[in-house]
């Protein structure tokens, strides 16, 4: 079946000023383009528009996508496998954060109050939650789904001890290096050589294994990303670049 730009906006949801950019960008090409200039799109198209929109909806951008069609290695069925995976993963997070407000909901209508491990369950989720808005599609694209699933599900296996330590050692870094830049000194002394430490221990508290280029890697982040800049720098600018200089030098397997 054969489908104009506007009867395949209309079946996909999709408009047709996307369609048009698509089409621009090498993303998506018609099947053919009429003498009067209307565009219109086959089967093969269909199906990599639907590929196209499972890959938007896991946050993927059109340049990685467009790498993945257009690869000719890319397997569909492994692709949709995978995709299949990472929604299923999704859907189980978000039930937990559902039920975790219903229990609360249930609980302030009550006037009950709730147990400290559900407070802790609920708290593990809304980082979780909180980090997939603000860093999830990056980090998706630069470490992969699998990845970065995998770090979640390492956050929420987290038991209350080791989350407060987590906790506790975000906090000591914070003070730590707003001390050290209040105070002038050189990321490549011994401030710099501890606060790389308790770093590296806050990385890997929820056991994932250090890697010294990946841990430079994130650092570097902190000051090319606005967002992890603003927090770093909230109080004491140059925090953000202290940590991201101590590490450089510091890092070590």
């Amino acid at each position: 079946m054969e489908y104009s730009i506007q009867e395949l906006s209309r079946l996909s949801g999709v408009t047709t000023r996307a369609l048009r950019w698509y089409d621009k960008i090498g993303l998506l090409k018609p099947s053919r383009v009429a003498e009067s200039g209307y565009r219109y799109y086959g089967g093969a198209e269909v199906n990599r528009l639907q590929d196209i929109l499972y890959y938007r909806a896991l946050g993927v951008g059109l340049a990685q996508i467009k790498a993945c069609l257009d690869d000719p290695s890319f397997d569909r069925l492994a692709a949709l496998q995978s995709h299949l995976a990472a929604l299923e993963a999704e859907q189980a997070r978000l039930e937990k954060l559902i039920q975790s407000v219903k229990d609360t909901i249930r609980c302030e209508e009550r006037k009950e109050s709730m147990r400290d491990e559900q407070k802790f369950e609920a708290l593990k989720q809304q980082i979780v939650t909180r980090h997939e808005e603000l860093y999830g599609r990056e980090a998706r694209e630069q470490y992969g789904d699998h990845m970065v699933d995998a770090a979640q599900q390492s956050v929420l296996k987290l038991t209350l001890e080791r989350y407060q330590e987590w906790q506790e050692l975000n906090r000591k870094i914070q003070r730590q290096l707003e001390a050290a830049v209040a105070a002038g000194i050189s990321p490549e002394g011994e401030a710099g050589r501890d606060i790389t430490a308790l770093h590296r221990r806050w990385l890997t508290i929820t056991g994932s294994a250090y890697a010294p280029d990946k841990h430079r890697g994130i650092v570097e982040l902190y000051v090319t990303d606005p967002r992890f800049l603003a927090y770093y720098d909230k109080n004491v600018p140059g925090c953000a670049r202290f940590l991201r200089d101590a590490v450089i030098h510091w890092a070590e397997g």
